[in-house]
């Protein structure tokens, strides 16, 4: 077989496994936005830029325990694409289990003890101002509540994910989101008769649809004839083979989360520090630039299915083609919306506010972050591999270096002590995700991620 027909072939399953999740990555951030936009435009601005603020609060606190939950979640795919490369579906079932059994008690109880008995006092560790902490304590209680549901679609989404399945977990996402879209629309501004809620109408559309995700998962496990099942008659064993794998991987893995998640703190009071306006602009251009992680996340996913199933089967040599084919793929895409969003994404910040002060600095920030995209997206793509061969502990130390290291002490330097305002923590942001990309580039060439075992 020539060369040019084995490209062709790579190509062909990279793009069979990460189409779908650019789609429901694409199309989820898109419905987002439109979540945001309905609250930047309920209400007087005071109330507007408040919501948008309390949901900017309320998303630290969720986004800790999502990033935990993939966090473990890393080991399931990386796990289920090795068994499936080594013809060990037989153990696939189990691995679904230990995961879910786990995310729930590690991470479910702990978050919904603190989130639903301390809103308010958690709000303000978040550095929400006295105006977001009044609006959105309401919010803050139901979505936490939503993260019990949450937590256990995304473990079953990385099991089908591993498995090569990336169209359910995109079917199920893309109606549950529009599902959402439609319960916000009903109940922030008060439509079918129905009084208006704001900002807490929002977060009961929100949970609600995670609710209908989890039906839909359930129903798809009981019906379908994939490889990933869950059947709860079959009792369950501890099985040490798996909480090996799942600690070798997830462990670096979690580090890394925290270690994430405790920078963006650090780096969200800094923030925060420039008042409840700068936050809203700076969750606004949060919010329009997720899209410019799907390709990066999409083909990151692809590189891991396909890293692990490779190395599962044996075969270093193809691994490697996956995740250099797909950073190929992920970096055209991203340089095309880096174009975008240069020339046109002050006018996508006006769709979420009329606040002269808020575009004027959204639309700077939107610039900068444009010539971010290609590094982020090479960066997130092969750090997908690395996770796919098991490799945790490097991404580890990027993450550590550049979040924790880079970004928190140029923000902090740029926005408190020379004081150039929320520009600064941007080009922060834009410092960390080069360094990174810089570190886990050079982590691939070694090659050394080729020969992690797993048992």
């Amino acid at each position: 077989m020539s060369e040019s027909i084995v490209k062709e072939n790579k190509r062909n399953e990279i793009l069979k496994i990460a189409t779908p999740v650019f789609v429901e990555l694409l199309l989820g951030t898109l419905f987002g936005m439109v979540d945001m936009m309905m609250l930047g435009h309920f209400g007087s601005h005071e109330i507007s830029t408040a919501s948008i603020a309390a949901v900017g609060i309320t998303n630290q606190l969720i986004f800790i325990g999502l990033s935990l939950v993939q966090a473990l979640n890393v080991g399931a795919t990386a796990m289920v694409a090795r068994y499936i490369g080594a013809k060990r579906e037989d153990k696939i079932e189990s691995v679904v289990k230990h995961i879910i059994i786990l995310t729930q008690i590690l991470l479910v109880v702990p978050i919904l003890v603190l989130g639903l008995g301390f809103p308010e006092q958690l709000m303000h560790f978040f550095g929400a101002k006295s105006d977001a902490i009044a609006i959105g304590k309401d919010y803050f209680r139901i979505v936490t509540l939503g993260f019990a549901f949450q937590s256990f679609n995304f473990s079953i989404f990385a099991a089908l994910r591993g498995a090569g399945d990336t169209k359910t977990p995109m079917k199920i996402n893309i109606r549950v989101n529009l599902l959402n879209v439609l319960g916000n629309a009903i109940l922030i501004y008060g439509l079918l008769g129905i009084k208006p809620l704001g900002i807490t109408g929002a977060g009961i559309s929100t949970t609600f649809s995670q609710f209908v995700a989890l039906i839909l998962v359930i129903t798809h496990l009981r019906k379908s004839h994939s490889v990933v099942k869950l059947n709860i008659k079959d009792k369950f064993h501890f099985d040490k083979d798996v909480i090996y794998n799942l600690i070798k991987i997830g462990l670096p893995a979690s580090l890394e989360q925290i270690a994430f998640r405790l920078g963006v703190l650090m780096f969200v009071k800094i923030v925060a520090s420039l008042g409840t306006v700068a936050y809203a602009t700076h969750q606004i251009c949060l919010n329009i630039l997720n899209l410019s992680f799907t390709p990066g996340q999409a083909f990151g996913i692809a590189a891991s299915t396909l890293t692990g199933r490779s190395l599962g089967s044996g075969d270093q040599d193809e691994a490697e083609g996956y995740i250099r084919e797909s950073q190929k793929i992920g970096v055209v895409i991203s340089i095309f919306m880096m174009i975008l969003f240069f020339f046109f994404g002050k006018y996508v910040a006006m769709l979420y506010s009329d606040d002269p002060d808020v575009l004027k600095e959204a639309a700077k920030i939107l610039k900068l972050m444009a010539f971010t995209m290609p590094f982020q997206c090479s960066q997130l793509i092969l750090s997908g591999g690395l996770r796919g061969a098991g490799d945790t502990v490097w991404t580890l130390i990027a993450t550590f270096i550049g979040v924790l290291g880079v970004r928190i002490i140029i923000a902090y330097y740029l926005v408190l002590v020379l004081k150039i305002g929320l520009i600064g923590a941007w080009i922060a942001v834009f410092i960390d995700q080069f360094t990174r990309w810089l570190v886990i580039t050079l982590r691939f060439k070694t090659n050394n991620w080729k020969y992690i075992a797993l048992r």
